[in-house]
C-alpha cells in the first residue's frame, strides 16, 4: 500500500515515501543516510506525547539512538526565539555536518527545523516526517524553511531541501478534525490550481478522505506531492511557475496575520479561504465564470471548511488595512503585489496585472457578509 514519489532535484533528489506504518519502518529508511547510528530529533508536546516513542522503537530496530527537543505546539513556535533554541541545542549535542537532523512534527516544526539544519555549520542535512495532512501535501516537499516575524509568515528562511521525507498516513488518523480539514485546504488547492481532473476527484472522494478511508488518502497524499514535486523540480527556488504553488496564500497569510497567528485561524483554514477569495477575484475581473468560484465554496462547504471571512471569529480590521497586510507578502516584485489567479479550475496563473480597485471590492464585499 506504500508510494514512493522521487523528488528528481539535480544535485539534490529524494525520495518521498507515502503509506501507513512508516514510523515502525523508519529505522530501514533512515539507517542509509547515517555516518554513525545516531539521530536528533526536534518535535513538539502534542506530537511527541502521541508518536515519539514509536520512532525511537522504529530507529532502534536499526540500531540507530536517538535525542529529542519537545518545542511548544503552534504558530508561535516559528519565531527568532525559538531558532535560537533549536539551533544551540544542536550544538549541545554535538551535530556534525554529517549527522542528519529529523523534523518531527506539522508544518511548523518543519519549517522550523529546516531552517535551523540549513545554518547549523552551515547546513546539515535533515529528514522531514511530517505527521499533519498539511505537511504531508505540502510543507514537507520542496525545501523551503524559515519563521514568521512581526513582519509577516514565513519572511525569513532559506531553500534547504531534505535528505528524505516519511509521510505515515496512519498518523492522521490521531489528527483532531479542525486540524485534518485545515491541511485539506492544502489538497484542493493542488486540484484548484492545476489539475482540474484531481478536483473532480476530490469532490467524489472528499467525504471518505475525512472519514479516515486509508487507500483514499494515501491517494490524495501522493497525487499532491507528485504535482508538488514536478513544479518543484521544474522551479526550485521559485522564479516563476512555483508561484502557482501559492494559490490562496497571499488573501491566506493577511487573514492569518490580522488574527495574530492564532487559533482562531489555522494555515490551512486560511488557504481555503484564500482559495475562493482568488476564484471571486479572477470572476470579478471576468478571467472565468461565477460557477468556478461558487463550485469552489459548495465543495470547502461539504467538507464542513471555513470558505468565507464570516467563519472567521472575533473582529477583522478594514479593506484597506487587510490590503496593507498583503503589503508585507513574499511575492510582491517591486512593490507590486502578485496574485494567483484563475481561468478555471485546474487553470491558474501569476499576474501582477490586478488593480486594487478589485482586490479592494473583493475584500469590502467579503467583510460585508460577515
Amino acid at each position: 500500500m506504500n508510494e514512493r514519489v522521487h523528488v528528481a532535484l539535480p544535485g539534490g533528489a529524494y525520495d518521498v515515501e507515502i503509506g501507513p506504518g512508516l514510523l515502525a519502518k523508519s529505522g530501514s529508511f533512515v539507517a542509509p543516510l547515517l555516518h554513525r547510528p545516531r539521530v536528533v530529533v526536534i518535535s513538539d508536546e502534542n506530537v511527541a506525547a502521541l508518536h515519539l516513542e514509536t520512532l525511537r522503537a522504529g530507529l532502534a530496530s536499526e540500531g540507530i539512538s536517538m535525542e529529542a527537543l519537545c518545542l511548544p505546539p503552534g504558530e508561535g513556535t516559528k519565531c527568532w526565539a525559538e531558532l535560537t533554541r533549536c539551533v544551540e541545542w544542536l550544538l549541545d549535542q554535538q551535530v556534525e555536518r554529517g549527522d542528519v537532523v529529523v523534523a518531527f512534527g506539522g508544518g511548523v516544526i518543519g519549517d522550523l527545523v529546516g531552517f535551523a539544519a540549513s545554518v547549523l555549520r552551515r547546513g546539515v542535512r535533515f529528514v522531514q516526517i511530517p505527521t499533519s495532512l498539511l505537511a504531508q501535501v505540502d510543507s514537507s516537499v520542496g525545501g523551503k524553511t524559515g519563521i514568521n516575524t512581526h513582519h509577516g509568515k514565513n519572511l525569513v528562511g532559506a531553500f534547504h531541501q531534505p535528505s528524505l521525507v516519511l509521510a505515515d498516513t496512519a498518523v492522521l488518523g490521531t489528527l483532531e478534525p479542525r486540524d485534518f480539514l485545515a491541511g485539506y485546504g492544502e489538497v484542493v488547492k493542488y486540484g484548484l490550481l492545476g489539475d482540474a481532473a484531481f478536483f473532480d476527484w476530490l469532490e467524489q472522494k472528499g467525504p471518505a478522505l475525512a472519514d479516515g478511508n486509508g487507500a483514499v488518502r494515501v491517494e490524495a497524499v501522493r497525487r499532491s506531492v507528485q504535482m508538488k514535486a514536478d513544479i518543484v523540480v521544474r522551479d526550485e527556488t521559485e522564479q516563476g511557475e512555483r508561484a502557482l504553488l501559492n494559490l490562496g496564500h497571499t488573501f491566506g497569510h493577511a487573514l492569518e496575520a490580522a488574527t495574530g497567528y492564532s487559533n482562531r485561524l489555522l494555515h490551512g483554514e486560511g488557504v481555503a479561504i484564500g482559495c475562493a477569495m482568488a476564484f471571486e477575484l479572477s470572476s470579478r475581473i471576468g478571467l472565468c465564470s461565477q460557477e468556478a468560484p461558487s463550485r469552489v465554496r459548495a465543495h470547502l462547504r461539504t467538507m464542513g471548511m471555513k470558505v468565507d471571512l464570516a467563519d472567521i471569529e472575533g473582529d477583522l480590521p478594514d479593506a484597506d488595512a487587510l490590503l496593507g497586510l498583503m503589503g508585507q507578502d513574499k511575492k510582491v516584485v517591486e512593490g507590486q503585489l502578485r496574485f494567483i489567479l484563475a481561468r478555471d479550475i485546474g487553470e491558474a496563473f501569476v499576474t501582477g496585472d490586478v488593480s486594487k480597485t478589485d482586490v479592494l471590492a473583493v475584500l469590502k464585499d467579503a467583510l460585508a457578509q460577515r
